[in-house]
């Protein structure tokens, strides 16, 4: 739902809010952090709080690990050490919402109604989200319905077996958002150090401008960029009937300002092909890509012709246009007459019949070496790789026409293996 469409709409009932280390750095953040849940509480709402750890409480941990431990130390015992900060953070805060009156409760993975369970990939364990979503229902809901804040550490699961388990850094940003799918929460809030999501990141960028609202598939761009707001991996289990709200922590206020991000992200990950051939136009030339002027008018009669550019490679003596063959054959001309006028342009190359294969889904940048095995397939199979790029979540690839379905296969095959 937009911001623009919630404004007219009833007040929230249930809440999901996820406070991050910095809101919780000391006593002062602390205190105004239960203030503000106390405050919406007394209006009748009924939240589930998810706590990371205080401030750099986990890094201390890993430090004093290293030290006393250096290397040798087993996965499962330093997931086990590392998941303090966060049950360390939410007995405190579960102390301060009482010392303010309020009914509430904490969590812990050794309870027997722990909801977040995982698998035993410890440090980067997954959660088993079923499962996740029916212990949820089963032991918090009644809990919240019954009027009781629950307190719950972000960042720890436990597995099967009912060992801890941590699923990564940020991870708490995936507790909260299967909280909030299990409980059907109206909203979910993130407290941050940041006002929102920014148009730019203002430790570069001066001034940049605080957004209002941005849809998952943009956000999942921002996020390819190096952008740090919310865990990347967190963003497959966002219901995409839940907005997220991230806050600064400073206001003190659930209510106040921030960014809205809405709709979802593809859980995951698939093979599409272009249903028409493509085909590449490589101009060449000494500084082939310095013109400014050059660029603009080879873009510019794309866009007039209506042509969907497909990708593009730019270097300093090249310019690769991937294109839809059914184009106007006018294109080529007119980007021909282009090539001529222009001193630092040489020549114009076309190579036809090109297949245009689109691997999409938000796990491919958290899986190292999908591009290799995608790369190392397909030169198994004697499949040469015209063009093969890499954006928002994306990988692009180019091959031959007659390689097509063989190609789709391999790469459905690749991903099978590493990822889905």
């Amino acid at each position: 739902m937009r911001l623009s469409e919630r404004k007219n709409k009833e007040p929230y009932n249930r809440l999901v809010v996820k406070f991050g280390g910095t809101s919780l750095a000391d006593g002062v953040n602390i205190s105004r952090a239960a203030n503000s849940v106390a405050k919406k509480a007394k209006e009748g709402v009924q939240m589930a709080v998810v706590v990371s750890a205080m401030g750099r409480a986990t890094d201390l941990l890993i430090d004093t690990v290293d030290q006393a431990c250096g290397k040798i130390i087993s996965s499962n015992e330093l997931d086990d050490i590392l998941a303090m900060g966060e049950r360390t953070s939410a007995r405190v805060f579960t102390a301060a919402l009482k010392a303010r009156g309020q009914k509430c409760c904490y969590l812990d993975p050794y309870d027997s109604d722990w909801p977040i369970i995982t698998d035993e990939k410890f440090s980067k364990a997954n959660p088993i989200l079923p499962v996740c979503i029916e212990r949820a229902k089963k032991h918090l809901q009644p809990l919240l319905e019954d009027g009781m804040i629950v307190v719950v550490p972000g960042f720890v699961g436990k597995s099967e077996a009912g060992m801890i388990t941590t699923m990564g850094r940020g991870a708490s940003d995936i507790t909260a958002l299967i909280l909030a799918q299990a409980l059907s929460a109206d909203q979910v809030i993130l407290v941050t150090d940041v006002e929102g999501i920014m148009t730019a990141d203002p430790k570069i960028i001066r001034s940049p401008v605080r957004l209002e609202e941005i849809s998952m598939d943009t956000l999942v761009g921002l996020a390819d960029s190096g952008s740090k707001f919310i865990q990347k991996k967190a963003l497959r289990y966002k219901n995409p009937e839940i907005d997220i709200k991230v806050i600064n922590n400073s206001a003190g206020d659930l209510d106040s300002d921030g960014t809205i991000i809405h709709g979802t992200f593809l859980n995951s990950t698939v093979v599409e092909s272009y249903p028409e051939p493509a085909m590449a136009v490589t101009i060449v030339g000494k500084e082939a890509s310095e013109s400014t002027q050059t660029l603009t008018e080879i873009f510019h009669e794309i866009r007039k012709a209506g042509a969907t550019l497909l990708g593009a490679s730019i270097n300093h003596n090249s310019l690769i246009l991937y294109l839809p063959m059914n184009v106007a054959g006018s294109l080529l001309d007119s980007l021909h007459s282009i090539v001529v006028k222009d001193e630092r342009t040489i020549a114009m190359a076309v190579r036809k019949d090109l297949a245009f294969i689109k691997v999409r889904g938000v796990a491919l940048e958290e899986t190292p070496g999908v591009i290799n095995g995608i790369t190392k397939d397909l030169n198994s199979a004697g499949i040469n790789i015209y063009g093969i790029f890499t954006i928002t979540s994306s990988v692009l690839i180019f091959v031959d026409i007659k390689d097509k379905e063989k190609a789709v296969h391999l790469i459905e095959g690749t991903i099978r293996t590493n990822i889905n």
